[in-house]
């Protein structure tokens, strides 16, 4: 563990960064200090507005700012494109499928533009984009209040949409996701309608890079179905899949060509 006041303090912001909410136990604990120790320290950092303190003695990062789409969209272009080839190739014909908004679905959508007899619902802005030359895929928007950061559609109206409809299958992305917690997005209107996606589909698919395994960057949370498949590349850590697999999420690993490995 760090030792000096300064080098604990840019340990504990830097262990908030990736771990998200901690309380005051456990940093305690993690960097063998007493609790009135932290407590000086985390009152110090808020201070110097890098994090923020919340109740119970919780601490969080200050919030990032949400990387837009098109941030977004240069992000592990290769791993995001390998798990958009094996989602793809899980669509049958004749399916009626719902895809989410984000670079990863959007990917997916690129892959789909080809398939026939299909009918894709979406509240992604990109989906529609890779979709709308696509003549033999029939396309639903479900509409709704734009999120123009993420390019997709929230509120009652894609709610009230989504309400019409059942799905085959499901594709998700996510900011972040965690065995217990389940889907990190940076609004509850976006984890509100994702949890609804699920409910309205047969098969649930979440397609997420490495990277994202673990992440806590914001505080709005979208609960998983009991059953449902987890989608990554080959940069995934043994551990940072471990908990997944023990609360029994079907785990999926796709190598650089698309394929399960």
């Amino acid at each position: 563990m760090p030792r000096g006041t300064q080098a604990r303090r840019e340990a504990i912001v830097r262990l908030a960064t990736t771990s998200g909410l901690a309380s005051v136990e456990e940093l305690s604990a993690t960097f063998d200090v007493t609790p009135s120790t932290i407590r000086r320290d985390l009152a110090q950092l808020e201070s110097a507005g890098e994090l923020a303190r919340t109740y119970g003695g919780a601490m969080a990062i200050v919030a990032h700012p949400e990387a837009s789409l098109r941030q977004r969209l240069g992000e592990a272009f290769e791993a995001k494109s390998a798990i958009a080839k094996w989602a793809a190739a899980q669509v049958g014909a004749g399916e009626t499928v719902l895809l989410d908004a984000g670079s990863t679905v959007g990917a997916l959508a690129h892959e789909l533009r080809g398939a026939r007899d299909l009918t894709v619902a979406t509240t992604g802005m990109t989906v529609l984009e890779e979709l709308a030359g696509a003549e033999r895929v029939h396309v639903e928007c479900l509409g709704g209040t734009l999120r123009r950061l993420s390019a997709g559609f929230v509120g009652p109206l894609a709610e009230a949409a989504l309400s019409r409809m059942t799905f085959d299958r499901v594709f998700l992305g996510a900011d972040g996701v965690t065995a217990d917690d389940g889907i990190c997005e940076a609004s509850l209107q976006q984890t509100r309608l994702k949890e609804l996606m699920t409910r309205r589909s047969d098969a649930v698919y979440l397609l997420v890079h490495a990277a994202k395994l673990g992440r806590r960057p914001f505080h709005a949370w979208a609960r998983m179905p009991e059953r449902w498949t987890l989608v990554t590349d080959a940069a995934a850590e043994p551990s940072a899949l471990a908990p997944f697999r023990a609360n029994g999420v079907q785990v999926v690993v796709v190598g650089t060509d698309g394929s399960a490995i």
